[in-house]
């Protein structure tokens, strides 16, 4: 499956902006490109409703602009933040506000822009925001994979797997365990079973990254 279809299936554009008439252009760019817009006319609307969407719903990237009555964008990145929400965040701002673009962007923000927007500039934006978002969110999926097997395995499956990572021989570890080679190669086999490894390197590799 593509990126691009991967996108447009299962991602969000979330729009926040208090402007009719922008909240409408904006969505209107969005879904022409073929992606879903969900638009808020407050940041504390969009909270409320961010909230009641389930997990699958809720991936995707935030446009927002910066200064709103009510809730300002750079207030509603710090509730984002404080809610552990990993929400990335695109700015849209009037020249004026520049400066508070760029404290956005030090606290995170990906991209922002100045009105009038280039909209050809904001549409590469978001798809490249949305890109990375899934290539981040399948190494996380990949990583609570690894995590998971490394749960599954007993405490001696455990003591084993980091004498194997360690590089030592099966012998050497019956001798350090005191048990047979043959109970060695036992576990050593459950434990690339269930870690899904099939050759050492592999198994390394999951552990490294796991730490």
């Amino acid at each position: 499956m593509s990126t691009s279809s991967v996108i447009t299936k299962q991602t969000t554009v979330f729009i926040v902006d208090d402007d009719d008439s922008v909240r409408d252009s904006l969505c209107w760019l969005v879904e022409s490109v073929g992606l879903k817009a969900q638009a808020y006319e407050s940041a504390t609307a969009f909270l409320h409703a961010y909230y009641l969407l389930d997990d699958h719903n809720r991936d995707g990237c935030l446009v927002s602009d910066i200064r709103m009555q009510g809730m300002s964008g750079l207030e509603l990145q710090l509730q984002l933040h404080e809610r552990e929400i990993q929400l990335p965040m695109i700015f849209i701002t009037g020249y004026g506000d520049v400066s508070m673009a760029v404290q956005a962007m030090k606290a995170g923000a990906v991209d922002f822009f100045t009105k009038p927007v280039n909209d050809q500039l904001l549409v590469e934006s978001i798809q490249r925001t949305l890109s990375q978002e899934i290539e981040v969110a399948a190494q996380r999926g990949q990583l609570e994979q690894i995590q998971a097997r490394l749960a599954s395995l007993t405490p001696r499956e455990k003591e084993v797997l980091g004498k194997v990572v360690d590089g030592k021989l099966n012998k050497v570890i019956a001798a350090e365990l005191n048990v047979s080679s043959k109970t060695i190669e036992a576990h050593r086999a459950k434990v690339m079973a269930k870690m899904s490894a099939h050759t050492v390197a592999e198994l390394v590799r999951m552990v490294v990254r796991a730490e």
